[in-house]
């Protein structure tokens, strides 16, 4: 036990109160001008937070807006009395640097009230390209900063009205070390010669277009798989746009409206009544019997279509086909890719980032599969998103990887 104290054995010191105290929730014009004016008038990067109420509601929209910047303290703001549009936190917000745990979730949101970043610090990225194996805001805090977090709501339905006091409290300790924590992963980034690597991985996360609409979302219905037959995927793509609408406009998640397990369930049966509906185990509940007939009449309306109309039995796909079949249907492409995957392992652990971190599986795979045709295997990187860091640091060893030819 020499040269060790007690402090050496104690854990980490719970987070239970914000220092500043509770602030008072943000919820009219006037507080939310003296907001933009403290927020302003505050130094260095401001910590941003946004709780949504994903499991409860159709729309992904910020039901609280967490900020805090040294010299102005910690603000929590309800969009929804505001009608969602805090555009006058815009010109505050615009200059310093953004600090947020898992950027890509909460953008979205804060963008749909008019938030955008001018810069961002994301500190689960940083965590990642740092190499450390626990990256949630929790454990973070817990390793960098011997700080416990409090926790239990972050899955809590924001969309209720009042919020209670312990739900405010855990909203506003997820921003009180935030930028603490940023200091302490950027100095480590730093050590590791990292940061370079971290900031253009930010800002290709800020500026980031929306993702695309997926071509048939109804095929992420779980349990799916189960279903073999066109005419059985077309009942059950009939019953998720169903559902979809309905939940849209009651915003209610989908999940909430009918369970994935009850539209597999009537799709694989093909009831032919509404009352053979009505008495599957899935839809025998009082919510769902008020809705037998509108659940039938997706049924029937899926019933009605010519089998020309049905699915695929396969979702479309413009990429390669799955790795199992690459070794039968190109030799040489499944040893591209075992040489390309032990390439980026080996690199990976040299540097201690994750394998996805270094470049996009998806991105990998399209290369291995289809190489480029004038051998500018950086360029294809590029073309395919990935950053100047991962071209310089993985380029040669792919080059080397894609020449790789399968033993006869």
């Amino acid at each position: 036990m020499t040269g060790e104290t007690l402090e050496d054995h104690q854990g980490p010191v719970p987070l239970l109160r914000p220092a500043d105290g509770l602030p008072p929730v943000v919820a009219d014009g006037a507080a939310l001008a003296r907001t933009a004016e403290a927020v302003a008038a505050g130094t260095g990067p401001v910590a941003v937070d946004a709780e949504r109420a994903s499991g409860f509601r159709y729309s992904q929209r910020a039901y609280l807006v967490q900020l805090r910047r040294a010299g102005a303290g910690t603000a929590l703001v309800d969009p929804i009395p505001l009608g969602s549009d805090l555009s006058a936190l815009a010109p505050a917000l615009s200059g310093p640097e953004w600090v947020l745990h898992a950027a890509n979730q909460d953008l979205a949101c804060l963008a749909e009230t008019g938030l955008r970043p001018s810069a961002l610090f994301d500190t689960e990225l940083a965590g990642r390209l740092a190499g450390l194996p626990r990256v949630g805001l929790g454990p973070l805090v817990e390793q960098l900063l011997g700080l416990s977090l409090e926790k239990g709501h972050g899955a809590a339905d924001w969309s209720r009205r009042p919020l209670p006091e312990d739900w405010l409290v855990y909203a506003a300790l997820d921003v009180e070390v935030l930028v603490e924590l940023r200091d302490v992963l950027a100095g480590l980034l730093t050590e590791q010669g990292k940061l370079e690597w971290a900031l253009q991985e930010f800002e290709a996360v800020r500026t980031a277009p929306p993702p695309l609409p997926r071509a048939e979302p109804w095929r992420r219905l779980s349990g799916v798989h189960k279903l073999r037959k066109p005419k059985l995927l077309a009942a059950a793509r009939t019953l998720w746009e169903a559902r979809d609408r309905l939940a849209a406009e009651r915003d209610i998640a989908p999940g909430r409206i009918l369970p994935d397990a009850a539209i597999v369930a009537a799709a694989a049966a093909q009831p032919e009544s509404p009352q053979a509906l009505a008495a599957m185990p899935t839809f025998r509940g009082r919510a769902q019997r008020r809705l037998t007939s509108y659940w039938f009449a997706a049924l029937a309306q899926a019933a009605a279509l010519d089998p020309a109309e049905y699915p695929r039995a396969s979702p479309p796909s413009d990429g390669p086909p799955p790795v199992s079949r690459w070794a039968d249907r190109d030799p040489d492409a499944a040893a591209r890719l075992a040489a390309a995957r032990a390439a980026v392992a080996a690199v990976g652990e040299q540097w201690n980032v994750p394998v996805e971190n270094l470049l996009l599986p998806d991105l990998l795979r399209r290369l291995c599969w289809s190489p480029p045709a004038d051998g500018d295997v950086r360029a294809a990187m590029r073309a395919g998103g990935a950053r100047e860091w991962q071209v310089d640091l993985l380029g040669a060893d792919l080059e080397k990887a894609l020449a790789t030819r399968a033993t006869p």
